[in-house]
């Protein structure tokens, strides 16, 4: 849903509020959440899945079942969006809504691009662990040998108790958690 929604200026200055959705109704609730008019920010990454004997690039929710929306101002009554087909719940701390930290989205937004796709980290350290995120090696963890040019790293990869040497693009990899 994330690559077919028309993007919205998005501000971090303005106040951004999480939503809680229904299982199974993010792309019903961002719809009617943009047919009403509000700015909505839904972070994902693009992860390398195994379906059979293929890989294909699939769009995964950074917060799944949850969405950010801005209430850029006072106006806007935010009782409307509990209302809305596919929402749970705005997230409340108490009767009313509170709004996230602004610098927490500020760098939120700033690690994400246009269409909230998460951009990869651009440096990595030596002996740091990672995990490939595309390719035929999806999913396994290893360990930074070194940066090269043009935005290759080279990992030890740990397959069948044997250390191999392979080099991967930083963009297929992540910091492993």
């Amino acid at each position: 849903m994330n690559g077919e929604m028309p993007q919205l200026k998005r501000s971090p200055s303005d106040a951004w509020f999480v939503v809680q959705l229904k299982p199974n109704c993010a792309a019903i609730a961002e719809r009617n959440l943009s047919r009403q008019g509000f700015v909505l920010f839904s972070p994902f990454e693009l992860l390398s899945v195994r379906r059979g004997q293929q890989f294909k690039q699939v769009e995964k929710p950074l917060f799944p079942g949850y969405v950010f929306v801005s209430l850029a101002d006072g106006s806007t009554p935010w009782q409307s969006i509990n209302a809305t087909y596919g929402v749970s719940r705005l997230v409340a701390f108490s009767s009313v809504p509170t709004p996230m930290p602004s610098d927490l989205m500020a760098s939120l937004m700033l690690s994400c691009d246009a269409t909230g796709k998460l951009l990869p980290r651009r440096t990595f350290k030596e002996g740091e662990a990672v995990r490939i995120a595309a390719g035929p090696f999806a999913d396994f963890v290893a360990i930074v040998e070194s940066m090269a040019p043009q935005q290759r790293v080279w990992l030890l990869l740990d397959v069948l108790g044997t250390s191999t040497r392979v080099t991967i693009s930083e963009q297929d990899i992540r910091l492993a958690s």
